[in-house]
């Protein structure tokens, strides 16, 4: 006789994203892991007196959602003038218009999410460009992807910055070629502004973004999302030492519902002895819920501000290719040595020539030292050449990407990523299904705040390259089938991050990471379906964190 059950879901689709048994009809969860998985008829053998029992009416039962790619830390400031969706400098004015007569005694206008194309000429933005909407008001508005950083006059003066100042801990500063003078206009924010030093730097410079209470709030608000959303657990990328203590508040005030793996970031120059705090703080923080221990590196930029690498110039350009943030010689060196200390990598990798370059590394690592069980990354993997397809399942890198960010609202046709690259090379964008049918392993993300962090955002965009306001599709071949989607959230992530033997698949002895639909995604007659589709029970170690 077995031991009853503490929770049942039955009478459910279940997609078990486990080969050796695709679907079943019921789950029973015990003692927080999957005790059982079969047929409708063979739960009651597991019931009790104390047993809860849910009855799924036919909904989709999968397991929970890994979002292998999500600044959790990051997130969306509510404190901030929010500018997504403006489309023009007008509209980005309006929004900071509207937002000073609210807050008519702010120290500092922050604001977030402008996006390049709402700049016009297809320039970048301008000191001047805020100062209209700002005054004499030191002003920091930071672009969707976080990757710049667009400051007025008032604030380049309070941050010193001047036609001598090339670099500064939170960004690469961009002068005008005539004058010398600074434009306003910071690349690199994501490698140096959230740093441990570039935090520090605007903390200490009075930036109220960069406080530890204003970082805490955007960390709460995201879990929370994380939490309603079924993402049963959060790969968070890019962190210093500094930021775990919000980590451990979250867990301490009860937040931090999902389980976390988090990624200390390493940018160049980091010394041994960093190295060895890294790894003494990976064996303190290696528990069931959270564990620290991936590096982050970065080999380029974005492409829509012409800071990735690329393999040929960028259209309308004779010469200018982007640049990687090493000499290649350099990173191979670096990614072989780290390699060789036993870290997992997850190295930001965009242009076609950033990517090879980050190939090349890892095939150079592996003849060095042997291959092992590294499970290495490519993040984001937006521009892809296909000499180098095939090299991700030959070095048995994963692939992860975010399929959000090859709609065509934000990369197709008449926006800043596709007239960049130029329509030559569209084939080359986020190649999903290339990928999937060349044998790589592909872990799914949203990239959260830079896009949604729902996943059937993600999961809709990948099965149909649209927009999910609608449109046309964009570079359709590259869609790839539901199955494969959902494998990407949950399966492909779990394996990505060394988490497949407990989770990712709805298997008896893993754990009981659990999210219940509110329809089965495997009969809606239209995709646009998925978009509408909510969770409405979720369990993580068999815990209930979401119930509607």
């Amino acid at each position: 006789m077995n031991r009853p059950a503490d929770l049942i879901i039955h009478n459910a689709h279940v997609h078990t994203v486990d080969p050796d048994l695709p679907r079943a009809q019921a789950v029973a969860v015990r003692d927080g892991e999957i005790a059982w998985v079969g047929a409708d008829d063979g739960w009651t053998a597991w019931l009790g007196p104390d047993t809860e029992v849910v009855d799924a009416r036919g909904r989709l039962l999968l397991p929970g959602f890994i979002d292998a790619h999500n600044h959790v830390r990051l997130g969306s400031d509510a404190a901030c003038v929010q500018l997504a969706g403006a489309r023009t400098l007008e509209e980005i004015g309006a929004r900071i218009g509207a937002w000073l007569e609210r807050h008519p005694d702010a120290a500092w206008v922050e604001a977030e999410a402008f996006d390049y194309s709402a700049i016009p000429d297809g320039r970048m933005p301008t000191a001047a460009d805020l100062d209209a909407f700002t005054g004499d008001r030191p002003a920091l508005v930071l672009s969707y992807d976080v990757h710049t950083a667009w400051l007025n006059t008032a604030a380049l003066r309070l941050l010193g910055i001047d036609a001598s100042t090339r670099q500064t801990p939170y960004g690469t500063v961009q002068k005008d070629p005539e004058t010398g003078q600074p434009t306003g206009f910071l690349t690199d924010f994501a490698v140096r502004g959230l740093s441990r030093d570039g935090h520090r730097a605007l903390r200490a410079a009075g930036v109220p973004w960069a406080h530890p209470d204003r970082q805490y709030q955007r960390l709460g608000v995201s879990l929370d999302m994380a939490a309603r959303y079924g993402i049963t657990t959060v790969v968070e990328p890019q962190n210093s030492l500094d930021d775990l203590e919000l980590f451990d508040r979250a867990a301490a005030e009860g937040r931090l519902r999902s389980r976390l793996v988090a990624a200390l970031f390493h940018p160049r120059g980091t010394t041994e002895a960093e190295l060895a705090e890294f790894a003494e703080t990976a064996t303190r923080y290696d528990g069931d819920r959270m564990r620290v221990g991936p590096l982050k590196l970065y080999i380029d930029d974005v492409v829509e501000p012409h800071t990735a690498a690329l393999l040929e110039p960028y259209a309308g350009h004779a010469h200018h290719r982007g640049e990687t943030f090493y000499p290649p010689a350099e990173f191979a060196t670096t990614v072989a040595s780290l390699d060789a200390a036993g870290f997992q990598l997850f190295v930001h990798a965009t242009g076609d020539r950033g990517i090879r370059t980050v190939l090349d590394a890892f095939e150079h690592a592996r003849a060095v030292n042997g291959p092992r069980d590294a499970r290495h990354q490519v993040v984001h993997v937006e521009c892809l050449d296909p000499a180098d397809v095939d090299r991700f399942a030959q070095l048995d890198v994963v692939a992860c990407m975010q399929p959000r960010h090859c709609a065509p609202d934000i990369a197709g046709p008449g926006q800043d990523w596709a007239e960049a690259v130029g329509e030559e090379r569209w084939t080359k964008a986020w190649p999903l299904r290339t990928l999937h049918a060349s044998g790589a392993r592909l872990a799914f993300s949203s990239d959260w705040n830079v896009a949604e962090m729902d996943p059937m955002v993600g999961l809709y965009t990948a099965v149909t390259r649209k927009a999910p306001g609608g449109g046309p599709a964009w570079m359709p071949d590259e869609t790839v089938d539901l199955a494969t989607a959902i494998h990407g959230y949950t399966m492909g992530s779990a394996w990505a991050n060394f988490l497949d033997d407990r989770l990712g698949s709805i298997t008896v002895g893993k754990q009981a990471d659990l999210v219940l639909l509110s329809r089965d995604l495997f009969a809606v007659a239209d995709p646009r379906e998925i978009l509408d589709t909510v969770v409405e029970l979720s369990t993580v170690g068999g815990q209930t964190v979401i119930r509607l």
